[in-house]
C-alpha cells in the first residue's frame, strides 16, 4: 500500500482537538483524596520538627505525613533512573560511585528551595493547599552552595560530606595529539561561553492518580510519564510489592521534552498513600512547583579553545566544561558524556581533548531536556567557529564549508566513544552538502549585502550558523506485539509511551506497510505496563529506530502467519498469495481468496481451528539496535536587532535535516519545528535564575520567558533521506534534532548583527538586557555598532 512515505494526517488529533483525550487529571477515581506538597522554603537547611496540628484540626483534612511518619519506606533509594553503560573514562569521578539517591520527603536535610517536606492529604485540592500552609516547619539554615563555581572551590561546604569533594561526575576523553596540534597551529582562539540553566515547559506539569484495588490488592497508577515500565519497577522496589500487582499507565501526556523521564519522590509517595489510606489518592502538579521542583537542565561553562591554520584547516579541539548539576545529575553521566561526544559535530577536528566536571549546588536536580547535551556541544563549537572566523579574517560561512565533513567521507570516526562504549562513527550523510544547500535557501550572498546596506542606515541584520549530529535510536532492544482481531483490525502493542509524536500513526504505518491492511484498521496501543509488559521509555528520539524496526518486523512475521493461514483454508501454496483490499488472494486468480476477518475468526482460540500457523493470527518482533544512528543537518536565520530594545525578530530561517527514511514527512515537519521553538526559547529567553540563598527568582511565566506564537519564524524545511544501515527501516531518530542547533544560531546572529559591539556577548538566552548592555558598553567605549570587528 506504500504507507512509509506519506504526510498523511495524524490519527489520533481528532480524539484530541474535540477534547476527548485523558490526561492524569481526567482520571476517573471516585472518593479520591487529594495531597498538597510542603516544599521546603530553604535552599540548604536542617529539618528539626514539623508541627502538623493545626493542619489536622482543619475539615476534611485526613493526614498530614513526613519522613519520620514514613520511616524506612522513605528511603534512601538508589535513584531509579536510566544508568546506561559507558566507556572507560580518563581521571574520572565515575558517576556510578556517586548516584544521586532519592527520598520521598526530606528527612534530616533540605537540600533544594522547592524539596518535597511533608504531604498534606484531605478531601479536597483547595482544602489540602490550605492546610499545606498551615503546617510549621522548624529548620535551622545551612551554608548554601549557589554556583558551581563556589562548589568547587577549595573552601567549600561539603554537600554530600561521605564524597569528600563536591564532583558528582568527572572525565577526560580525547582522540590524537592535541597539544601537538595546538603547538603547531598558526592561530588559537579562546572563550569562555555559558548555557544558561533552563527547564522543559510541557503543558501538562507532572501528576499521579493511584487506585488500590480492594479485593485483590493490586495497584493502579497513572502518571504524566514518558517512562511507565521505569516506574513500575521502581514502585516494585519500593513498595516491596510484585511488579505483576502494580499497573502504571501513561495515558495522554501534554508534552514530555525530557521532563517526564525521570522517576519522582511525588510518583512513588502517592501510590504508597493510596496502599496506607486504601483509598484512591491524586495529586497535579501546579506551575509553580514545576519550575521550582522538577528537573533543570542545561547551566554549563565551556572553556573552549581551537587551533586553525591560516588556510582555515583546524587542526585541534581543547574544552574544558562545568555543569551545575543541582543536588545531583538525576540521569547520571547521559547528558555530560552527551555532550562531550557531540562536541565536534560533523566537522573535520582530528586531535580533541574534552573534559567534563559536574558540580553538585543547592538547586533542583538536572537532567535530560530535548537535545540532552547537543545544544550545548553545538552551542560551544559553533560559536568558537565564528572566533575563529573573526580572527582569520575569512567568511564564516567558508570557514565552516571547509571543515565541513563531504558525503564522500562518511562514514566518519571522530576518534572517540559514544556514550555506550561503541567507536563515535557517524553512519552516513552529506553534512557540507547540508550546508550549501541551507545557505542557498537562506540566499546568503544577497543577505551578506543587505547587511552590508543596512549598516549604512542604522539596521543590525545578523545572519546565524549552526550545525548538529544527534546520536538517536540508543539501545536497549524494545519488542512490539501484533495480532489481527477477528473484527479485522489490526491491534499493536508496545511499550513506550508518547507525549505529542503521533506514535499511533507513524507505527501504524509501518505495520500497515508490511500487512498491507489500511492505516485506518490498525490501533496502536502503547503506555500500559498491564497492556505490554516492558519498555524503555520514550527517550533520546529512540521510538521510531527501536520501536519502529520491532513494529516491522512482528508485522513481517505476522504477516508470514496469515498467508500460511489463508494457504490451510484456500489450499494454495502461502508463495502464491498475497494480502490485498481486506482479503488474502490467490496471485493472478482473484476468486480465490477469504476475507481477513473471516480468515482471522477461523483460527482464533475459542472460535475456530488451529492450523499450520499455529493459535491465532498473532507475532512478536523485537529489534536491537548495535549502535546508535546519526541524523545530521543544518540551520541557517537572519535576525534583526533593535538596538535600543535589545528585542530581536528572526526574518527567515531555513532549516535542511537528514533523519534517513521518512515515514510520515508531515510529523517530522512537526518534530522540527516543534524542536526548533524550544532551540530558540533556550537561545533569547529561557533561563532560571537563583540569587545567593539559593532561591528561584524566576518561579513563574512572568519570569520565566518562554518564545510565544509572535516571536517564532515560519521555517522553510528541507528534507534529506541518507537512510542509515543500522536498521532495516533506514531511519533515524528527530525528535531533537531541531533544538540541538537553536542556542549556537541565536547568539551567532546577534553577535553578527551587533558586530563589534557584541564581541562580549557569551552567554544565552541572548536576552534584550544583555544586548542593551553589550550596546551601551560599546557606545560608552567608542566602539563602533553593527561594525564587522
Amino acid at each position: 500500500m506504500g504507507s512509509i512515505g506519506r504526510p498523511m494526517k495524524r490519527v489520533e488529533d481528532r480524539r484530541l482537538v474535540t477534547g476527548r483525550g485523558e490526561y492524569v487529571d481526567d482520571v476517573p477515581a471516585p472518593g479520591a483524596l487529594h495531597v498538597a506538597i510542603v516544599r521546603s522554603t530553604y535552599a540548604h537547611a536542617r529539618i528539626l520538627g514539623i508541627d502538623a496540628t493545626a493542619a489536622l484540626a482543619l475539615p476534611g483534612v485526613v493526614a498530614v505525613v513526613s519522613a519520620a511518619d514514613l520511616g524506612a519506606a522513605n528511603g534512601p533509594f538508589p535513584h531509579p533512573t536510566w544508568f546506561p553503560p559507558h566507556p572507560p573514562l580518563a581521571k574520572a569521578v565515575d558517576p556510578f560511585t556517586r548516584p544521586e539517591r532519592i527520598w520521598l520527603l526530606a528527612a534530616e536535610r533540605a537540600r533544594f528551595a522547592g524539596e518535597p517536606v511533608a504531604a498534606v492529604v484531605a478531601t479536597d485540592r483547595y482544602l489540602a493547599e490550605d492546610a499545606a500552609r498551615a503546617v510549621i516547619v522548624d529548620y535551622e539554615p545551612l551554608p548554601v552552595i549557589a554556583t558551581a563555581e563556589q562548589a568547587l572551590a577549595p573552601d567549600a561546604p561539603l554537600l554530600n560530606p561521605e564524597w569528600g569533594d563536591n564532583i558528582a561526575v568527572h572525565f577526560v576523553i580525547g582522540a590524537g595529539d592535541v597539544d601537538q596540534a595546538f603547538e603547531d597551529a598558526d592561530i588559537v582562539v579562546r572563550r569562555t561561553l555559558r548555557h544558561g540553566r533552563a527547564i522543559c515547559t510541557p503543558i501538562e506539569c507532572r501528576g499521579v492518580v493511584a487506585i488500590p484495588d480492594r479485593r485483590s490488592g493490586d495497584l493502579s497508577v497513572w502518571s504524566s510519564s514518558q517512562q511507565p515500565h521505569w516506574l513500575r519497577d521502581a514502585l516494585e522496589r519500593t513498595l516491596r510489592m510484585p511488579g505483576d500487582r502494580i499497573r502504571v499507565v501513561a495515558p495522554d501526556v501534554g508534552g514530555g521534552f525530557g521532563l517526564k523521564s525521570m522517576v519522582y519522590p511525588e510518583e512513588l509517595l502517592i501510590p504508597r498513600l493510596a496502599l496506607h489510606l486504601k483509598r484512591p489518592v491524586k495529586w497535579i502538579e501546579t506551575r509553580r512547583e514545576n519550575l521550582a521542583s522538577a528537573t533543570h537542565t542545561r547551566d554549563q561553562v565551556h572553556e573552549i579553545e581551537l587551533a586553525v591554520d591560516r588556510d582555515g584547516t583546524i587542526r585541534g579541539l581543547r574544552d574544558r566544561f562545568v555543569i551545575d548539576g543541582g543536588i545531583g545529575s538525576v540521569e547520571s553521566i547521559v547528558v555530560p558524556y552527551t555532550t562531550a561526544c557531540h562536541l565536534p559535530l560533523a566537522y573535520r577536528i582530528p586531535t580533541m581533548r574534552i573534559e567534563c566536571t559536574v558540580a553538585v549546588t543547592n538547586k533542583a536536580p538536572s537532567a535530560a531536556e530535548r537535545g540532552a547535551g547537543r545544544p550545548e556541544a553545538a552551542f560551544a563549537l559553533e560559536s568558537i567557529l565564528d572566533e575563529a572566523a573573526l580572527a582569520l579574517g575569512m567568511d564564516r560561512a567558508a570557514f565552516r564549508l571547509h571543515n565541513a565533513l563531504r558525503i564522500d567521507e562518511m562514514p566518519h570516526d571522530h576518534g572517540i566513544l559514544y556514550r555506550d562504549g561503541t567507536p563515535l562513527r557517524l553512519d552516513g550523510g552529506d553534512f557540507r552538502g547540508d550546508m550549501s544547500d541551507a545557505l542557498a535557501r537562506l540566499d546568503y550572498d544577497t543577505w551578506l549585502a543587505e547587511q552590508a546596506a543596512g549598516r549604512t542606515e542604522g539596521r543590525l541584520l545578523g545572519i546565524g550558523l549552526a550545525g548538529y549530529i544527534e546520536g538517536t535510536g540508543v539501545p536497549p532492544f524494545e519488542a512490539a506485539n501484533i495480532r489481527l482481531d477477528p473484527s479485522g483490525r489490526v491491534i499493536v502493542s508496545v511499550g513506550p509511551p508518547s507525549q505529542g509524536q503521533g506514535h499511533q500513526t507513524t507505527l501504524a504505518q509501518i505495520a500497515s506497510e508490511y500487512l498491507s491492511v489500511p492505516v485506518e484498521l490498525i490501533r496502536v496501543i502503547q503506555g500500559d505496563t498491564y497492556a505490554f509488559p516492558s519498555g524503555g521509555g520514550t527517550i533520546a528520539s529512540r521510538v521510531i529506530v527501536v520501536v519502529g524496526n520491532a513494529v516491522a518486523a512482528a508485522a513481517i512475521e505476522l504477516r508470514e502467519k496469515i498467508l500460511a493461514a489463508a494457504g490451510d483454508q484456500l489450499e494454495v501454496a502461502p508463495a502464491d498469495l498475497e494480502i490485498r483490499d481486506g482479503s488474502v488472494v490467490a496471485k493472478g486468480a482473484p476468486d480465490v481468496s477469504i476475507a481477513l476477518t473471516t480468515l482471522a475468526a477461523r483460527v482464533t482460540p475459542g472460535i475456530g481451528r488451529m492450523g499450520s500457523a499455529g493459535p491465532g493470527l498473532e507475532a512478536r518482533g523485537g529489534f536491537q539496535p548495535p549502535t546508535v544512528t546519526f541524523g545530521t543537518g543544518f540551520h541557517a536565520a537572519i535576525v534583526e536587532v533593535d538596538p535600543d530594545s535589545g528585542l530581536v525578530t528572526i526574518l527567515r530561517y531555513v532549516v535542511v535535516h537528514d533523519c534517513g527514511r521518512l515515514i510520515n514527512p508531515a510529523i517530522v515537519d512537526g518534530q522540527v519545528i516543534g524542536g526548533l521553538a524550544q532551540g530558540v526559547g533556550n537561545g533569547l529567553f529561557e533561563e532560571l535564575i537563583y540569587d545567593e540563598q539559593g532561591q528561584l527568582l524566576t518561579g513563574t511565566f512572568a519570569d520565566y520567558l518562554i518564545p510565544r506564537a509572535t516571536d517564532l519564524p515560519t521555517p522553510i524545511v528541507i528534507h534529506k533521506e541518507t537512510r542509515s544501515e543500522r536498521n532495516p527501516l533506514g531511519v533515524k531518530g528527530v525528535g531533537e534534532a531541531g533544538t540541538v542547533p537553536g542556542a549556537a544560531l541565536m547568539l551567532g546572529a546577534v553577535r553578527d548583527a551587533l558586530g563589534q559591539a557584541g564581541a562580549g556577548l557569551a552567554t544565552v538566552p541572548v536576552t534584550p538586557g544583555r544586548i542593551v548592555t553589550a550596546i551601551q558598553a560599546a557606545r560608552a567605549a567608542g566602539v563602533p555598532v553593527g561594525h564587522a570587528g
